[in-house]
């Protein structure tokens, strides 16, 4: 009788340890770009030596997003040039990585190194605030994409094979690159705007291209697929001086009108019908109700603020907007009004821009990871309220948004990858 328990017990533990690794996070922001994991159960306290299931050296740095799928953890950084402003080294050493690791253990699994293409933009300047990783991979759970500048956009099998490689232009910019592929259907949709000015639509199966949009100016920010009210799908692009609703099937253009007058770096966000825009160095942010035709200025455009997180993505969650800015202020917005609930300066430490990473939720809290002052997590609702800030004493900068896997959160540094969990 005690076997028979014991095995059941097994049982049941291998059951519940399935149900927690099937809550995949697989592209930026997590499943539909909504930085959202209301069922988790994330500790809301950690410290270098508590709650830390497993911790990784990375090959090199980066500010992209770790993803999962199932038991596995994708992450890309680089290696070889451009870890000290001072002494840069040289270019023809930079490496680019993409590394599958075991969820359970951080164990890695298996890597593979790219040799990018030379001459790369030189390491300087804001580009020197983020390096040559900062695109997040994504996965459909029979693929890895990986975008990585002027060297293209990757393919790989989950078990690390490459399957193809695809050019979308070798513009460079001098705050690099950095946006993050979306994945639609049988898709591979990239924001090549530093590239070749243009969204590009890739095949999955072969890396051809499907589709392309050219006039992209200015963009930094990752497009996201939402749906409007009539149930049609619209891939939304956000630009300097304009927001496009493109087919993403096809890249046919559904609508547009005027958006942020600067560049954006901030990626769209969209719930129940309705896309918010943000950017630029003069602060703006708009809501736009999806489904329209043509110029939507005058009919679509819900309201307009002068309010903006400057480079982090909002989150959208039970009627109203969040962020921390770059200057780490946070604020609340109300989603269907514009208006301002709070706005609140934490008094985060660190010269310059002090935030990057977007907001995420989990379970009934509010993760916001800052460049140098550890992980504030903050309680949803109308008022501020602070719940704790944690540290894992890692003298590396954080730049990358967190990932949420099941009860735990991913954080990565540019040196180390944290597995955060009870």
């Amino acid at each position: 009788m005690r076997r028979n328990l014991g095995k059941e017990a097994r049982l049941v533990l291998a059951l519940v340890s399935l149900m927690f690794l099937a809550a995949d996070w697989p592209s930026f922001r997590g499943p539909d770009s909504a930085a959202a994991a209301p069922e988790a159960k994330v500790p809301t306290h950690w410290t270098s030596v508590s709650n830390v299931a497993w911790k990784v050296a990375l090959p090199g740095a980066g500010a992209s997003s770790p993803i999962t799928w199932g038991d596995k953890v994708f992450v890309t950084s680089y290696s070889g040039y451009g870890l000290d402003q001072d002494k840069p080294g040289d270019e023809k050493d930079l490496r680019l990585h993409l590394l599958c690791l075991d969820l359970e253990t951080g164990k890695v699994v298996w890597a593979r190194a790219i040799e990018p293409r030379i001459p790369e933009q030189e390491y300087r300047g804001f580009l020197a605030l983020h390096g040559y990783a900062s695109s997040t991979p994504a996965t459909d759970g029979e693929q890895v994409y990986m975008f990585a500048g002027q060297t293209g956009v990757f393919a790989f099998t989950m078990a690390g094979k490459p399957v193809w490689k695809a050019d979308v232009g070798s513009g460079r910019h001098e705050w690099g690159s950095g946006t993050s592929v979306v994945l639609h259907r049988d898709l591979v949709i990239v924001n090549a705007g530093v590239e070749s000015g243009a969204i590009v639509a890739l095949n999955k199966t072969d890396g051809k291209e499907a589709w392309r949009f050219e006039g992209i100016e200015m963009s930094w920010s990752t497009p996201v697929v939402a749906t409007a009210a009539g149930g049609r799908s619209e891939l939304i692009v956000s630009m300097k001086g304009k927001v496009l609703g493109l087919a993403p099937e096809s890249g046919e253009k559904l609508w547009e009108c005027a958006g942020v007058q600067d560049y954006v770096c901030p990626s769209v966000v969209a719930h129940d019908g309705i896309a918010y825009i943000t950017g630029g160095r003069k602060p703006y942010c708009m809501a736009v109700r999806l489904g329209g035709n043509g110029d939507v200025l005058g009919s679509h455009v819900l309201w307009q603020i002068a309010e903006t997180p400057g480079i982090a993505t909002p989150l959208v969650h039970e009627g109203r907007l969040y962020w921390i800015d770059k200057r780490g202020r946070a604020a609340c917005v109300e989603a269907t009004s514009g208006k301002v609930l709070y706005e609140r300066n934490l008094e985060i430490k660190g010269r310059g821009d002090k935030v990057y990473a977007s907001l995420v939720l989990a379970g009934g809290q509010i993760y916001g990871v800052t460049r140098e002052s550890g992980t504030i997590v903050l309680k949803p609702g109308a008022e501020f309220e602070e719940v704790t800030r944690n540290d894992v004493d890692d003298p590396g900068i954080f730049n990358a948004t967190p990932a949420v896997a099941g009860n735990r959160l991913l954080l990565r540094s540019d040196r180390n990858l944290y597995c955060i969990s009870e």
